[in-house]
């Protein structure tokens, strides 16, 4: 698991249940729960390249919706409209991606 031993296994599998049910997810939630709010910004920087599957140095719009799965695979697709807020909420600066300090701010924040 990319996450382990950075956040706990019973807080991941808490915060999944949490968002479970399509258009449940809450990204402020879901980053209290698996305790990467309380995180370093270097600990939240190895967290981006983890949901950055493509290695791109950005977080697109098709790994956001793929973004619970970084934290276990049998996990749901985030839904389109979770997908597009979420996108939202961490593109400060409006290039339709999340570069790794919008990344670490949107968790700060």
């Amino acid at each position: 698991m990319a996450f382990k031993g950075m956040l706990k296994d019973e807080d991941i599998a808490a915060a999944l249940q949490h968002c479970a049910a399509a258009d449940s997810f809450n990204h402020k939630e879901f980053f209290a729960k698996v305790g990467l709010a309380g995180k370093s910004t270097e600990d939240l920087k190895k967290a981006f390249y983890f949901v950055d599957q493509d290695k791109s140095g950005f977080i697109e719009e098709d790994e956001l919706k793929l973004f619970l799965q970084t934290f276990s695979a049998g996990a749901r697709a985030l839904t389109d409209k979770e997908t597009k807020a979420f996108l939202a909420a961490g593109d400060a600066d409006g290039d339709g991606m999340i570069g790794v300090d919008e990344f670490a701010a949107m968790i700060k924040g």
